[in-house]
């Protein structure tokens, strides 16, 4: 089996009303920062509980001490600060949400661990295997493309990369020491480029979809570059999750082959949860040595899929990858920012339970 594990889940959890609360009160001033770490140690224990009770083999602490998937990744890197996207969440309603992100105001460079008290926390609560989670680097350029960056600091994107390239490996080799052995990269900027309309935009704009891609598989490459063997690095690659909002459609067909065949990285964890992602054909790109977990679990909406349909998609995947190669996930966290999916903690738990017993059922083991 290749990717570490037959079930997996992709890192943010539900925040419990308890640990909102704090981070509110926190902001207004209200409580002292350690009184926010002793509400999120508690609630992370109690997190991992509820992933070990649903039987999986991997756990994280739920995001529960970011506000955001790449906020913490932002706020303890020197040079980055916050501005507004240039695109917007939408629904298959038409509705559509403004969001933040990250903007290159002086050099970058890693003022402090940003993952590490993560791990360090989890691997003392549990005997599974605990994975940490970052933003890719496309995260801190894509959602801003036409300004992203000072350029009187950064003439190019490329001399941006390498720096922020740094950051990346010397997390990842902070973590290794730790005795962290599974990281997951979270690519964004990917996914929305293999939507017609999305790339429309980037041309319009004045740039080459295709140049980005490159330029997205360089930085993920550069960033797990310096990684010991002994740590898997996966790949999450999904098309935007905000309160069951999301940023784009299409399949993974235009930026399979390119993508797949030269990120530098063990395994892919790719949302198939709805017609939105396309079919699985692309997965025949996924070179041999590289596995897949098939994001067809929702985090988006309470509905719980059906394991024989769970089955069915499984054995429609392997027509293109063999099946030693897959595993099963939900197609993206259920709180990629500190709301949350319109989903209940009740949803949650029945959804990663689903993931364990649709692995055992499909393969035998999770």
């Amino acid at each position: 089996m290749i990717p570490p594990f037959r079930a997996d889940h992709i890192g943010s959890l539900l925040r419990p009303k308890r640990l909102r609360e704090a981070f509110r009160k926190r902001s207004l001033g209200e409580i002292p920062e350690a009184e926010l770490r002793t509400v999120q140690d508690e609630c992370i224990r109690d997190v991992i509980s509820l992933q070990e009770g649903c039987g999986l083999p991997v756990v994280t602490d739920g995001e529960f001490r970011r506000v955001s998937y790449w906020e913490k990744f932002v706020r303890l890197t020197s040079g980055l600060e916050v501005r507004n996207a240039v695109f917007r969440f939408h629904d298959a309603q038409g509705h559509e949400s403004e969001f933040t992100a990250p903007y290159a105001r002086a050099k970058v460079a890693r003022s402090a661990p940003i993952t590490l008290d993560e791990f360090r926390f989890v691997k003392a609560q549990t005997q599974r295997t605990p994975k940490i989670t970052m933003p890719a680097p496309s995260t801190m350029h894509f959602y801003r493309f036409t300004d992203w960056g000072d350029r009187g600091v950064y003439r190019d994107a490329a001399a941006f990369f390498t720096d922020l390239g740094k950051v990346y490996q010397q997390e990842i080799s902070e973590l290794a020491a730790a005795g962290c052995g599974y990281v997951q990269i979270d690519e964004v900027a990917v996914a929305i480029l293999c939507d017609p309309a999305a790339r429309e935009k980037v041309k319009a704009a004045g740039e080459d979809p295709e140049r980005l891609v490159d330029l997205y598989i360089d930085a993920i490459n550069n960033a797990v570059a310096k990684r010991p063997r002994d740590i898997k690095v996966g790949v999450h690659v999904c098309r935007g999750n905000y309160k069951g909002m999301y940023l784009s459609e299409g399949g993974y067909d235009s930026v399979a082959e390119k993508f797949f065949g030269r990120t530098n990285v063990d395994h892919f964890l790719l949302e198939f949860d709805t017609p939105r992602a396309g079919g699985f054909a692309p997965l025949r790109h996924v070179p041999k040595g590289k596995g897949v977990v098939l994001g067809l679990v929702s985090s988006k909406t309470p509905q719980l899929e059906k394991t024989d349909d769970l089955r069915r998609r499984a054995d429609e995947a392997a027509k293109y990858i063999d099946a030693s190669r897959l595993a099963i996930s939900p197609q993206c966290g259920f709180a990629s920012s500190i709301g949350g999916n319109p989903v209940t903690e009740a949803d949650e738990r029945a959804k990663l339970k689903l993931c364990v017993d649709a692995a055992r059922a499909i393969w035998g083991t999770a």
